[in-house]
């Protein structure tokens, strides 16, 4: 049985070595970048099992994606080849510490074409991971989200989502209540400030609970607060936690990071606060590396922050 299965699209990523504007780029490197894959590789990194399923191009990038979250202890075997469409790409140009900007370049790619999964493959989770990312790619993506959600439901398996707002792939469509939609289905609901604040109004979770744990589905729902922490709550309690120190360089993967640690704590049945303990932490440590999951700590690690153990090196 695998823990938790992530679906979604993941692109090849070209970041520039130095920063700036992409005009003045020497440079480039390949990297990976799937908010469902970061969440697949984070669980796995923190000693659950993990499977991600997309599509990919048939081509080098969808094969350099596979390859590279295949190595970090992910499933991949659900991943489908597409022979005519490519695999997404995206481009990020970083100005600043606290300034990262993202161009992509998916319109038409393999993950907009998915149609199908593999449901007995699926009927073993225990968690489905998705986010508001897949179900605006393409009407394809949004007809199989609303089916995976369906299938959750009526398999047991608990539905993790993070509405993800992208507005760029919004464009001038309001896709809110369709993110309520699909919020109102999962057991785990976990988002960032500006996202509350465009779906229910309010950032402040003393206004949101009431709203998320109304109808009985949510079971837990965490607030991500970038520097400033998390709000975590279950429906009866609210508890605060507070940031993780580090030192920040590139705050894109944060989030699917904090994701990881908060559903590994529910899956080893932790208290709320650990649980989003755990989140803060994962999400505070992938920051301190340009890539999204390389500073995804590694259980051990976690379980050392946590109890406060001093690491040996020489």
């Amino acid at each position: 049985m695998t823990e938790v299965v992530a679906i979604g699209e993941t692109m090849a990523a070209f970041v520039p070595k130095e920063r700036g504007y992409l005009r003045y780029a020497g440079e480039l490197e390949i990297r990976v970048a799937g908010a469902e894959s970061n969440v697949a590789v984070g669980v796995s990194k923190l000693g659950h099992s993990s499977a991600w399923v997309s599509r990919l191009g048939d081509d080098e990038l969808g094969r350099l994606i596979r390859n590279a979250v295949r190595a970090e202890g992910v499933d991949t075997s659900r991943v489908t080849w597409d022979q005519q469409y490519p695999t997404g790409l995206m481009v990020k140009q970083i100005q600043s510490h606290s300034e990262t900007s993202v161009f992509y370049y998916r319109a038409g790619s393999a993950a907009s074409h998915m149609e199908e999964l593999d449901w007995d493959f699926l009927a073993q989770a225990k968690i489905i991971h998705m986010t508001g990312i897949t179900p605006v790619l393409s009407e394809s993506c949004r007809s199989l989200v609303l089916k995976t959600v369906e299938f959750a439901g009526n398999h047991g398996i608990w539905l993790s989502f993070d509405p993800n707002i992208r507005k760029k792939l919004w464009k001038e469509r309001d896709y809110s209540p369709l993110m309520r939609e699909i919020g109102e289905q999962a057991q785990i609901l976990m988002m960032g400030q500006e996202e509350a604040r465009q779906l229910y109004g309010t950032d402040k979770m003393e206004e949101l609970a009431p709203m998320i744990f109304k109808k009985g589905k949510t079971r837990f729902a965490a607030l991500k607060k970038g520097a400033e922490g998390a709000v975590v709550s279950d429906g009866k309690q609210i508890i605060a936690i507070p940031p993780h120190p580090c030192r920040c360089m590139d705050p894109v993967g944060a989030g699917d990071a904090f994701n990881a640690g908060f559903l590994c704590g529910i899956l080893e049945g932790n208290s709320l606060e650990l649980c989003g303990k755990k989140g803060a932490v994962a999400g505070a440590m992938a920051t301190e590396h340009n890539g999204d999951t390389e500073g995804i700590p590694e259980k051990e690690t976690m379980e050392g922050i946590l109890e406060q153990r001093e690491s040996v090196y020489r």
